[in-house]
């Protein structure tokens, strides 16, 4: 078992930076959606709507995982992570709350 980890080093682990791709995935879709069709609502939710929720409710299971498997062994690194998984998730969601979408 290891000993120490560093931050870079548990941040390759696929529960470590999966969540982070998939809210970088959310914020390019919400981005590349409002560059095409503008900033405006829609009566009925597109395909882009659709991918945009499904990554970031399908992220919530591998944090989770994640938070199980590496808190208690590694505290400081896990919470940094967890920290950046959370700071990449709000990233997604702020055109949302900015452009009202």
């Amino acid at each position: 078992m290891e000993q120490s980890m560093t931050f870079p080093a548990l941040f390759k682990k696929p529960s470590a930076f999966m969540p982070v791709a998939m809210s970088l995935a959310a914020f390019i879709v919400v981005i590349s959606h409002i560059m095409i069709y503008g900033a405006m609502r829609e009566a009925d939710e597109g395909t882009a709507a659709h991918l945009f929720q499904l990554l970031l409710i399908a992220q919530m299971p591998i944090v989770v995982l994640f938070a199980i498997r590496w808190l208690a062994k590694f505290p400081r690194q896990a919470l940094m992570v967890l920290a950046l998984q959370a700071a990449a998730g709000f990233a997604a969601l702020a055109p949302v709350f900015i452009f009202k979408l």
